[in-house]
């Protein structure tokens, strides 16, 4: 007799339960910053939005950051951590190669034996563990789902680089994702573009680094390349995630892209043509860029300050190193 192999189902549907957040403890001005790159405070102002960015203290690393997150995220999500059986990280700045960041948030909130992975997607990491979240609890392989998008990106950042050092803040954003009654987190556009991969990214090895050919390895970028792609590109991928959702731009109670320039958020709501209801988020004007925990940061912000939110549609969309992008729509919490 041949047995049948059982193939777990689970949830039709799920949505956001609870967002938590967790900033760098220092707030640095750009008048720090200008000195290294020979700019001004208006200079950065103009060109970015940034007024000032949180940073880390040498102490705190992007896992204390995911740790203090992911613990608001599962307080407000009204779940006990032992509910929590998948844990997801998305980061480029874990302090180690290995173990994961993931794994080490699952023990310290209290999610142990949770299955626990971490997401090397850059800015758009966030999205991209929505997406397998969803995902997870609706094949029936997790229950609860905690996705966690976090970074200390001033540990590798050179001071002096003018493409990106002042751009950059430490921080990190969580979610808590769970079965609903009804959707609550739209298809997943998503996808990469490898061919242009030397426009963000490291620009040194840590094999050249030990080797002593190459100092210590730091984020790069060419400006122009990702600000013409982010806003011509990535504004077709908002369109589509948008028309996947079965939604018009003007069903949008919000607005939360990657917190990368604030020109490029708003050529991209320019573009989208966003009536005047829809709130954007504009989290990198106080807390800068941080990677894959801008969006986390940016929505969590808008619900502090906007809880008339709760309830409705916001479009998310990341995109960064490696030209990685993910989109969805999501209900707020």
């Amino acid at each position: 007799m041949t047995r049948s192999l059982i193939q777990p189902t689970g949830a039709a549907h799920t949505r956001i339960y609870s967002f938590g957040a967790a900033r760098g403890e220092i707030a640095v001005p750009n008048e720090d910053l200008i000195g290294p790159i020979n700019s001004s405070d208006e200079w950065i102002r103009q060109r970015t939005g940034i007024v000032t960015r949180t940073r880390a203290v040498p102490e705190t690393d992007a896992i204390d950051l995911a740790t203090d997150a992911a613990r608001e995220a599962i307080e407000r999500s009204g779940l006990e951590p032992s509910q929590i059986d998948a844990v997801i990280v998305a980061t480029i700045s874990n302090p180690k190669q290995s173990p994961s960041v993931s794994a080490i948030v699952a023990d310290r909130v209290g999610a142990n034996p949770a299955a626990a992975y971490d997401v090397n997607a850059a800015c758009a990491g966030f999205a991209y563990g929505v997406a397998q979240a969803d995902a997870l609890v609706r094949a029936g392989a997790a229950h609860y789902a905690l996705v966690v998008g976090t970074e200390k990106l001033s540990d590798i950042v050179d001071p002096a680089d003018r493409s990106i050092s002042f751009l950059l803040g430490d921080g990190a954003g969580a979610a808590v994702i769970g079965p609903s009654d009804t959707p609550g987190i739209g298809p997943t556009v998503w996808g990469s573009d490898g061919s242009k991969s030397d426009a963000v990214g490291m620009n040194h090895t840590l094999n050249e680094f030990r080797d002593g050919v190459a100092p210590w390895p730091t984020l790069r970028q060419e400006g122009p390349t990702v600000f013409r792609w982010a806003v011509w590109e990535m504004v077709k991928v908002a369109r589509q995630a948008l028309e996947a959702a079965g939604i018009e731009a003007s069903d949008l109670a919000a607005f939360v892209p990657h917190q990368a320039n604030m020109r490029i958020i708003d050529e991209f709501a320019k573009q989208l043509g966003l009536p005047d209801t829809v709130l954007i988020g504009r989290d990198i004007e106080t807390t800068g860029n941080t990677s894959a925990a801008s969006i986390p940061l940016a929505t969590h912000r808008l619900l502090q300050e906007h809880p008339e939110l709760s309830g409705g549609l916001a479009l998310q969309i990341g995109f960064g190193a490696g030209l990685v992008f993910g989109a969805q729509v999501v209900v707020l919490p």
